[in-house]
């Protein structure tokens, strides 16, 4: 970004006599033209120094460290884990982790890391029983068609 700070004050320098605005240098630039204006400004007040210093420092490092963040996966994809939303999350991992977490910070992560809603059913419930899903399954395995019984129409002559 720099850099591009830098070739418009040569492009305005180059065109000290004749002028430029500060749209067509956006256009050449290829930035908004608020930055440009925003650009020149600085200039002006602070010279080179002012115009060259990027104070920008990104994004701020995750509060959530890598194994919180696996210890987290672990409990919202467990099927039977029987959370309801973001706030019983929220208090089983300040709890394990020691921490006091914001609300909003830990939803915006969940959110954007794992893809989560605030409202989703459940795979399985929390009371389910595997046993008896299993005996269900080997007993209720019959053919659709043989255990219907279809009435036949009375046909009308």
């Amino acid at each position: 970004m720099v850099a591009k700070r830098v070739y418009a004050l040569f492009i305005f320098k180059q065109n000290e006599l004749t002028g430029i605005s500060k749209r067509e240098l956006a256009q050449i630039i290829g930035v908004n033209h608020n930055s440009i204006q925003t650009w020149r400004n600085l200039y002006i007040n602070g010279g080179i120094e002012l115009l060259t210093k990027h104070s920008k420092t990104g994004y701020k490092p995750s509060i959530i460290t890598l194994e919180q963040e696996q210890a987290l996966k672990e409990q919202m994809y467990n099927p039977e884990n029987g959370f309801i939303g973001f706030v019983e999350l929220l208090a089983w991992f300040d709890e394990k982790f020691g921490k006091q977490t914001n609300y909003n910070t830990f939803k915006g992560y969940v959110t954007r890391k794992f893809k989560a809603k605030i409202k989703t059913a459940r795979k399985v419930h929390v009371k389910k029983d595997q046993e008896k899903v299993e005996i269900f399954k080997k007993t209720s395995v019959k053919n659709v068609k043989t255990s219907s019984t279809k009435k036949p129409k009375d046909s009308k002559q």
